[in-house]
């Protein structure tokens, strides 16, 4: 291992031969070519910044999301202690992890591993102007605390969920005394000088917490790179109904197959993705006998050809958990650009959106009334074929180019504009 530390500090003193230019280090637990939702926001930015000269350093375990294991080959996924060259201009400098199978203590302990390991590897980069960590993971918060602390230079802290709220509503913490949890995250986010969120309602939760400065670039996606589909035929036998992202705890996905075996044979429910309560979903679809079929994962064209055989797509979040009132599931915004009805089971701000975006239809989180929607969309689906507004939505609020602009304003307003000119 000491021979792997030296290697990784020369690739960095290396790196010092680099063109000057704004430069950013990125603490997060997923990165490319894995594929998540910090994944697919990170690569996104880090387009947008290098287009603009920025330097990026990411800082990021060897990739093993979701399985806890490399599954990806050993020249993909990097090696401990190891330098990538990203997809753009950044350098990815990978941390080790620890494996382990999908719980929540397995995963607690293979972040604060790796977010332990993260400081003395973004001790060897470069000084950046700037430490940007994103959450959850929540240990990558102290790691990215401390780290900007070391370095002596202004630390972003991006909370792409409700937290510390959602440890309260998922019961990992209970009781009227703040928890460590709650505690940690509350002193890391008081002390940033910079709060990303990814709502507008979280940011206004924090502001009325006492964080001054808070701003929200949300989620979104380059929509050149989604294309327009056809509208489903008006008729078919089998209503189809797709669902593609996280199987958690946060989705209760067991309401969709719940109301897909209320509906019977005359649909078909398609679940893509992984997640903790895959095994318990998957068990639940067969003694209920429900027209489900899992699918792994998918990616590019893979995910395009599944939206263009879909008549809905699904976008869930449980209605019991107060924190996803400010909450967004990050895959709605490319549903909303591929064009097809939206079967929203959510609410608050997300709510918001899909019925801004003319999307679809919003209905409550129990079997009966999103299986009664479904009757009625396959018994009339004129309401299937939509007007192309959610698309024109996306490119207005959700572009990521717009959105890169968005967070390079708020970095060099940290900054201020003299110290970055000055490069």
């Amino acid at each position: 291992m000491e021979d792997e530390v030296v290697g990784a500090a020369k690739a960095a003193k290396a790196a010092k031969t680099e063109t000057d230019g704004l430069r950013i280090t990125l603490l997060t637990h997923s990165y490319w070519p894995e594929q998540s939702p910090p994944q697919r926001r990170w690569t996104a930015m880090v387009k947008e910044f290098s287009r603009s000269g920025w330097n990026v350093d990411v800082v990021a375990p060897v990739a093993h999301y979701p399985f806890g294991r490399r599954a990806l080959p050993r020249r993909m996924a990097g090696t401990p202690f190891g330098v990538q060259q990203g997809q753009f201009t950044e350098k990815i400098f990978r941390v080790p992890y620890l494996r382990h199978w999908n719980s929540r203590t397995a995963r607690l302990l293979d972040q604060s591993y790796s977010a332990a390991l993260s400081i003395p590897v973004g001790l060897l980069l470069r000084k950046p102007d700037v430490v940007i960590v994103t959450a959850p993971a929540l240990p990558s918060l102290a790691a990215g605390y401390v780290l900007a602390k070391l370095r002596r230079v202004p630390l972003v802290v991006e909370m792409r969920d409700a937290w510390p709220d959602l440890a309260r509503d998922a019961r990992l913490v209970q009781g009227s005394v703040k928890s460590v949890v709650e505690r940690a995250v509350d002193f890391v986010q008081h002390r940033a000088d910079l709060v990303v969120t990814v709502t507008d309602g979280f940011a206004s939760t924090l502001r009325a917490r006492g964080l001054r400065n808070v701003a929200c670039v949300s989620n979104g996606l380059h929509l050149d790179s989604i294309p327009v589909l056809d509208p489903p035929e008006l008729e078919r036998p089998v209503f189809e109904a797709v669902y593609l992202g996280n199987h958690g705890e946060s989705q209760r996905l067991d309401v969709a197959i719940r109301a897909s075996a209320l509906v019977g044979e005359s649909m078909h429910l398609h679940l893509v993705g992984h997640g903790t309560q895959r095994a318990a979903l998957e068990k639940l679809a067969r003694s209920l006998n429900a027209p489900v079929t899992f699918h792994a994962p998918l990616s590019g064209e893979a995910i395009m050809k599944r939206y263009a055989s879909a008549d809905t797509c699904l976008v869930s979040l449980r209605d019991d958990w107060k924190s996803f009132d400010t909450t967004v599931p990050s895959k709605t915004y490319e549903v909303l650009a591929v064009g097809r009805h939206v079967t929203a089971v959510v609410r608050g701000e997300a709510a918001r959106i899909i019925a801004d975006a003319q999307a679809g239809d919003i209905v409550a989180c129990n079997p009966e009334a999103l299986a009664a929607l479904w009757r009625e969309l396959a018994a009339d689906r004129g309401r299937l074929v939509r007007n192309g507004d959610s698309r024109q939505w996306v490119k207005r609020h959700a572009e990521y180019e717009q959105l890169a602009g968005r967070y390079m304003e708020l970095i060099t307003g940290l900054l201020g504009e003299e110290s970055v000119t000055k490069r």
